[in-house]
């Protein structure tokens, strides 16, 4: 066998995630584990006399095994040093380790033949059946006139066409109400169009192949910027994952053609559609005249507010990779942690077309936040339809199902509606895309503190600018999770593997932050009224019996949202500091902190995860350690921590497994700087909108939201005490008042 298998799918565009996929096709190899002791794949199975010598056969340990497939995970083409530095660790000879990572990439490359064989037979087999329908409407024409067969000598060869046409589309006509009325079990009728063109400017055809797959088709949607949307895409009727939906299916289509037809005009159309801020950067609705140019028969609900922003980017994804994520509600929501408390999806109408996702439809559930305990978790189920329009440019649009349609669940989601929102993502040249996202929503403003309502009505809370800086952070952060080599600032010689669990430890710290901070219903937190406790501050408590990742027993949370008058920038730096965590952090003991390992998770601003060392108050007692997360951008910044045990971070900064280490997040996160005076969304005498700048500009200062979660008891089945909740509220109000005075504010 020739040592150095070289193979195009395997290099710098190797995918790790694939060696997964692979095993749950239950494609397993012998060559991957096993091995022959002494072989070396071609002469070396002869003896010195000239006779065959039956080769050794020898079975590697489930260790070893493991530590092979994770190598390969990381590194498919080992050199020699690593082949000898893995020979010395598992116990074998070089040469098995060679033949080992030969074998393993051989199996891979058969996978992904079998792969692309199976496609390119599923485009045959597609190809095949269209040509079936064409050869069959050229045999027998059909006049128009008598229904009889027609004679091509007695028209002209365009009218010849275009009966033929004609007959096809009645035969496919037919078959598709057939299927609908079997699909939707209620007569459909033929004759009365599903779709008024009034309400969406995009032609719809349906066809039924010899399949019984249904085409949708927007030949009629015009694109000034020179997207071509593709025609006749299949496009598979599937069962439902979960339930039985109680709504009218039929009726999915038809919006999902819809928002898709809004969220290209708005993500085309420039002014006076959109107006931009006085940054030039985020653009706003224009109300008046998004009336005028979208006409809408559902009524916006007495005492809502409407947001509508809308922003582009590059972010370092392709476009595919990208849709990907969008389609799948658990790497959607880990792709936004601080904006997506919880996310599933209901029902899935179609997967879509190949590898590309094309028309795919799907019912979510999401839940979004704000990190303040002062804006209510926002509820919303809604179809997602994805569609490709051309090579390279996707758009993949969200719009909220109206409870209306299900007199039941009329009260399931009441405070927040989603109407056509999503992104157009085209691929660049330079492993970029360029994102345009739009965010336009509907929501009761009654249920939103008056601190948090100016940032809201501005777009600030939930706009696009959010989810896009977000997108931006969350994909350098991959990049850096893929990369052979993570930067670091230090010298404290921690391996790469330790650094990305030292990341994804910090990863989960933030998630139950986030959780903590909003009460998303992910976790099972009991909110509690106490009458000593502002009624700024939320306090919930749960109970943690068997998640290895928390300590066990009664967990309290308190958290609450300050105006600050000093801009975000200052502020993150002054939380960042380990220098100054003296001055408000009680786990400080009043000593100085060191930063011992820092790991940079992008190339924004204090964008990295430290471990961050205390002085103990007596030679009695061990250090303190503290794992800490930060980032900061133009929606806003995050200071989370919690303290670690030295033994398990010791386990994780070898690269051991994180998801045992216990922790309990608390932190900090900085909203943009939206005065509380501000009404968002007004005019000034000009007519232009008003919108204010990030990092507060307009207003000079910022919103801080504080939370704690402190285990009161490690009895999970104890009582909480008044006591409790009296030490947390105090640690809240301490610790802000320690913030104000170290920056001199008031």
């Amino acid at each position: 066998m020739d040592g150095h298998v070289e193979m195009g799918l395997i290099g710098e565009n190797f995918d790790p995630c694939f060696v997964g996929r692979m095993k749950e096709d239950g494609y397993e190899s012998r060559s991957g584990s096993d091995n022959f002791e002494g072989a070396s794949g071609d002469d070396q199975d002869a003896a010195d006399n000239g006779q065959p010598k039956r080769k050794k056969y020898h079975r590697h340990t489930p260790h070893q095994i493991q530590e092979l497939e994770s190598f390969f995970k990381e590194c498919p083409h080992p050199d020699e040093k690593q082949r000898m530095e893995l020979s010395r660790r598992l116990g074998l000879e070089s040469k098995q380790i060679k033949f080992w990572f030969q074998n393993r990439r051989t199996q891979m490359k058969t996978q992904l033949e079998r792969h692309e064989n199976v496609i390119l037979r599923q485009e045959n087999d597609k190809l095949r059946a269209e040509n079936d329908l064409l050869k069959q409407a050229m045999t027998s024409p059909i006049c128009n006139n008598c229904g009889g067969p027609a004679v091509p000598g007695e028209i002209s060869y365009e009218q010849h066409q275009i009966r033929i046409e004609n007959a096809r589309l009645k035969d496919e006509l037919s078959r598709i109400c057939a299927l609908t009325n079997k699909f939707l079990g209620r007569p459909f009728s033929s004759s009365i169009s599903p779709i008024p063109s009034q309400d969406l400017n995009s032609n719809l055809e349906l066809a039924v192949g010899r399949n019984g797959f249904g085409s949708l088709n927007n030949a009629g949607t015009s694109l000034p910027m020179g997207y071509d949307f593709v025609d006749g895409a299949m496009m598979p009727l599937m069962k439902p994952m979960i339930n039985e939906m109680a709504y009218d299916r039929s009726a999915f289509v038809e919006v999902a053609l819809a928002a898709m037809d809004e969220l290209i005009k708005m993500a085309q159309i420039d002014d006076p559609l959109w107006v931009k801020g006085l940054d030039g950067g985020v653009e706003t609705l224009n109300h008046e005249e998004y009336r005028r140019t979208f006409s809408s028969c559902i009524m916006k609900p007495s005492g809502y507010a409407t947001e509508a922003t809308r922003d582009t980017g590059l972010v370092f994804l392709r476009g595919l990779a990208l849709v990907e994520i969008l389609m799948d509600a658990n790497r959607w929501a880990e792709m936004f942690p601080c904006i997506i408390s919880k996310a599933a999806t209901i029902d899935v109408l179609s997967s879509g077309t190949g590898v590309n996702r094309d028309n795919a439809l799907q019912v979510m559930d999401a839940e979004f936040q704000v990190l303040s305990p002062l804006v209510p978790v926002r509820q919303v189920r809604f179809v997602r339809f994805c569609k490709q329009h051309s090579e390279g440019v996707w758009a993949v649009v969200d719009v909220s199902i109206d409870a209306g349609q299900d007199a039941a669940n009329t009260q399931m989601f009441p405070n927040c509606r989603r109407l056509p929102s999503g992104c157009v993502i085209q691929d660049m040249d330079n492993k970029y895309s360029k994102v345009t996202w739009v965010e336009h929503s509907e929501y009761d403003e009654s249920v939103v503190h008056y601190l948090l309502r100016p940032l809201l009505s501005s777009g600030f809370g939930f706009g696009a600018h959010r989810w896009l800086a977000t997108l931006q952070r969350q994909s350098d952060c991959l990049a850096v999770l893929m990369s052979p080599n993570i930067p670091g600032e230090d010298d404290s010689g921690i391996t790469t593997a330790g650094r990305k669990s030292m990341l994804k430890l910090a990863q989960r710290m933030t998630y139950n932050f986030c959780a903590g901070v909003c009460g998303s219903s992910m976790h099972k937190w009991d909110k509690l009224s106490v009458g000593n406790v502002g009624e700024d501050v939320r306090v919930m408590t749960r109970k943690n019996i068997n998640d290895p990742g928390e300590p066990s027993g009664v967990v309290l949370s308190a958290a609450t949202s300050v105006w600050m008058p000093i801009t975000q920038q200052r502020l993150f730096d002054f939380l960042r500091d380990e220098r100054m965590r003296s001055q408000w952090d009680v786990l400080s003991n009043g000593g100085p902190m060191q930063a011992m390992v820092n790991v940079a998770k992008g190339p924004g601003y204090g964008n990295c995860v430290s471990l961050i060392r205390g002085s103990a108050v007596n030679a009695n007692e061990n250090n303190v350690l503290i794992l800490q997360e930060t980032w900061s951008d133009v929606s806003g910044a995050l200071v989370v921590y919690a303290p670690v045990d030295i033994s398990s971070m010791g386990v994780v900064m070898n690269g051991g497994d994180s998801a045992y280490v216990a922790l309990l997040p608390s932190g900090f996160a900085i909203l943009p700087g939206i005065s509380p005076s501000y009404h968002g969304g007004q005019s000034n005498p000009n007519g232009t909108l008003v919108t204010p700048d990030i990092d507060g500009n307009l207003s000079g200062g910022c919103l801080l939201t504080v939370g704690f979660q402190i285990l009161v008891n490690t009895a999970p089945t104890a009582k909480l005490t008044l006591e409790s909740v009296e030490t947390v509220n105090n640690l809240i109000s301490c610790t802000i008042q320690k913030i104000k005075a170290a920056l001199s504010l008031t």
